[in-house]
């Protein structure tokens, strides 16, 4: 097992501050993931939450004082500094509307029988398409609390805003999610008969 494996965050971001590369490759597989998890799902596409992945990262690189672990885990930072970048995005002109094209963010699991598959795939796109359709601060909310697992003061830590805006913001998501979602919460009979009847 590599020495490195136990070191906290502190302990790798202070050895890459002394240009130890092996400790940012340590801090980046640490990660890199979530953070990207986390800009795909506001972003909807992969190849812009590369991007803002790739600038997450180069910016702790850059500028590793502005870590402080007294306020914050990394995880959190990385968190707040990939939701400015994707804010930064989506106030360019053009990029209003996230998840342009969904169909292209996975592929489908080839081990499950095809139409199992295809209908897994039609469930992950409609749930995207449903988070895509939500206000940015909701979907940031939701997006972080039910597939990033963040607490209420980490999400508050992260978006600037009061424990009491972030749970409104997780309210009004689910209520919009469970709306758009409905034929799938009712057991997917309303969602086959829907589809059958548009073939």
């Amino acid at each position: 097992m590599n020495d490195l494996d136990d070191a906290t965050d502190e302990c790798l971001l202070e050895r890459t501050r002394r240009g130890d590369a092996t400790a940012f490759q340590k801090l980046y597989d640490r990660h890199r993931d979530t953070t990207f998890r986390f800009a795909c799902l506001l972003l909807g596409s992969s190849e812009h939450a590369e991007d803002v992945t790739h600038d997450c990262f180069l910016g702790l690189i850059r500028n590793p004082g502005r870590f402080d672990p007294r306020r914050a885990a990394l995880r959190t930072y990385l968190y707040a500094a990939a939701r400015n970048l994707v804010l930064k995005r989506l106030r360019r002109p053009g990029n209003e509307s996230p998840y342009g094209n969904p169909r292209n963010q996975e592929s489908p699991d080839r081990s499950k029988e095809p139409l199992q598959s295809l209908l897994d795939r039609e469930m992950v796109d409609d749930v995207r398409k449903a988070l895509a359709q939500l206000p940015h601060p909701q979907r940031e909310a939701i997006v972080l609390f039910e597939y990033e697992e963040q607490s209420l003061a980490d999400i508050a830590a992260i978006t600037g805003a009061p424990v009491s805006t972030i749970k409104w913001r997780l309210h009004q998501a689910r209520e919009s999610l469970r709306r758009e979602l409905a034929p799938y919460l009712n057991g997917g009979a309303e969602k086959r008969q829907e589809k059958s009847n548009h073939a």
